[in-house]
């Protein structure tokens, strides 16, 4: 039994109460991950605010049926963290919030030995391992799981408590969602209709949401792409439709590829498009079957459910909260693809805010004119850009963060343009970012060989405040003064039609030779040196520093707040309009010290859980 055990357990072999189960002596047993210890509990040891342990957990499956048996898989990397915790794991019920904790599987309350918190929880000290398994065959935990005939969105969670069992110090969480039915949804939806959490909705083709209809998807509910489909799957909101999505925290709505896991990529499926009737600052005949102050939506052809514009500025394309757009942005032609996120011509009344876009073959978020705003957004591991604006968007957006990895390399962090078409088309892209954090891979774009994290052309405009720009290949910031790309002219660096303060530059400029300085001179592009330096214009506080940002690399489980010493918190932050939608923030880039991609968030890597 010993050497079979062990093979089970693989690099999950964690406690060693376990090496008894599995009749071997414990110094015989792989090193394990848990080892049951008894401390003296002094709270004051443990960090103010956080480990820097990174941890996650996954299962076979994102969609059960009741009854199918549900395999839960863990990494742990310590990052030189010794503390003992006490550790709890248990299954959330998110329509009722109730709460089953392992080993027992029932509401009360215990760590992972069954310890309740008035016998004291058992405190454990862990070591590396990955892909160790949890709950399954073999299992840390216990043995694969039975999914209960319990419909709708559930949270598996493993807790690191302090010594005293009271502070969660690290959590780690995996969503599922367990279903009576499998619907296809193909073709038009032209009357309002419900999708809801105790189904699972299988996009094959292009849908459009026409005919005034209003698509509500439910807190919970799983939209699945279909690689393979012809067309590419994507679900497209026209401009006689509205969407109505609005998750919440604990129950996100998960919007992603069929494929297995280990196996997805990008551009699985096509992903979610809104248009509207919002200004944008096309006319007649730049592209087939657009008419003046219309325009058709990059990817798809020419027809009245791809088009969008007009002249309302309020309309509303609908609700997207707490919502992931996981592997999408099909390719329809050369140059011509979707994207995670898209909004043509959207207006103030649209909503978008907690919204995660990963693994997308084009760009994480683009913006083809439009009024709509955007708050509490993160991009990773696309192959272009994250933030993309073109043909007019005048609106706002604050708290992003985006990042990229040597493994999947990305463009750019912000890719600015007016219109490719016509630098000095009115109304002028003039949007108003405040607080993102752009991070690079260190490598060469994916297809860009320039590949700045803030890049501005075509005669853009815009107010770009309280930014963080680091480890990208090319400069941290670049405007194109000249070039087929079309210029940002002088006169726009120097009349304030180009706003940019507070920004936060490190590590930029790794591809040149030798890699730039750590000088604001040599970190951002020559023609906007004056700018940066606060010698003209309204250019002022660029900053190159060290934000310390604290576990940025971790890319299945990273950490984006500022460590201690982090210059993010230095003085240099711009305060946004009092307008209602900005938050004034103490803090530069993205995220301060509040987690607010806490829970709702998923970072895995497929290569990591393969």
């Amino acid at each position: 039994m010993t050497q079979n055990c062990l093979r089970q357990m693989g690099a999950g072999a964690m406690l060693s109460a376990l090496a008894a189960l599995c009749a071997i002596p414990v110094a015989q047993a792989a090193p394990p991950v848990v080892r049951a210890q008894s401390v003296v509990c002094d709270a004051s040891t443990y960090p103010a605010f956080t480990s820097n342990l990174a941890m996650y957990i996954w299962s076979d499956k994102y969609v059960y049926r009741p009854g199918e048996s549900l395999t839960l898989r863990w990494t742990v990397k310590t990052n030189g963290d010794t503390y003992p915790y006490s550790i709890v794991a248990y299954r959330q019920n998110n329509q009722n919030g109730k709460k089953f904790y392992v080993p027992a599987n029932n509401e009360t309350v215990t760590d992972i030995f069954g310890k309740t918190p008035s016998e004291g929880f058992q405190t454990t000290s862990i070591a590396d391992g990955e892909k160790g398994v949890l709950l399954g065959e073999g299992g840390l935990l216990g043995g694969p799981v039975t999914i209960p005939n319990e419909l709708g969105m559930h949270t598996l969670v493993v807790q690191l408590r302090d010594c005293t069992g009271t502070r969660v110090v690290k959590a780690a969480y995996m969503k599922i969602g367990v279903v009576d039915e499998f619907v296809d949804v193909r073709g038009n939806i032209s009357t309002s209709r419900t999708w809801v959490n105790t189904k699972a909705y299988r996009v094959s083709g292009i849908v459009f949401v026409n005919n005034n209809a209003v698509l509500t998807i439910e807190p919970g509910t799983f939209v699945i792409g279909q690689p393979g489909s012809q067309p590419p799957s994507v679900l497209v909101i026209t401009r006689n439709g509205r969407i109505h999505a609005s998750g919440t925290k604990s129950r996100p709505i998960i919007m992603t590829s069929s494929r297995p896991f280990g196996e997805r990529q990008r551009g699985d499926w096509g992903g979610l498009i809104l248009l509207g009737r919002a200004p944008v600052n096309t006319g007649a005949g730049i592209r087939e079957g657009n008419r003046a102050g219309e325009f058709v939506i990059e990817g798809l052809p020419a027809t009245e459910d791809t088009v969008f514009g007009g002249t309302d500025v309020n309309h509303n394309c609908g609700t997207l909260r707490y919502v992931r757009v996981e592997y999408a942005g099909s390719i329809l032609s050369p140059n011509n693809e979707t994207n995670s996120f898209t909004w043509g011509g959207c207006g103030k009344q649209t909503v978008g805010e907690y919204l995660q876009a990963t693994y997308g073959l084009d760009d994480a978020f683009e913006w083809f004119g439009g009024t709509n705003d955007v708050k509490y957004f993160v991009g990773g591991l696309h192959a272009d850009d994250f933030v993309d604006y073109q043909l007019g968007w005048t609106g706002r957006a604050q708290f992003g963060v985006f990042y990229q990895s040597p493994n999947d390399r990305g463009n750019r962090g912000i890719e600015a343009d007016n219109s490719e078409y016509n630098n000095s088309a009115e109304p002028f892209s003039n949007p108003t970012l405040y607080n993102m954090t752009f991070i690079g891979s260190g490598q060469v774009g994916f297809d860009e060989s320039s590949s700045p994290g803030i890049f501005l052309r075509r005669g853009a405009r815009g107010t770009i405040n309280n930014m963080v720009v680091t480890n990208f290949f090319s400069t941290g910031v670049l405007v194109s003064a000249t070039g087929g790309d079309g210029p940002i002219t002088q006169a726009q660096i120097d009349n304030g039609t180009i706003r940019m303060n507070g920004i936060l530059l490190w590590r930029n400029g790794l591809g040149q030779n030798p890699p730039a300085g750590d000088t604001v001179a040599e970190q951002v592009d020559p023609a906007l040196r004056t700018f940066a330096l606060g010698q003209r214009g309204e250019g002022r506080n660029f900053v190159v520093a060290d934000p310390r940002l604290r576990r940025p690399f971790e890319y299945s489980d990273p950490d984006f707040r500022g460590g201690f010493g982090s210059a993010i918190f230095s003085p240099i932050w711009i305060s946004p309009p009092d307008d209602g939608f900005f938050t004034d923030v103490n803090f530069v880039g993205g995220i301060g010290d509040e987690n607010w991609m806490e829970e709702w968030t998923s970072f895995l890597q497929d290569s990591d859980i393969k």
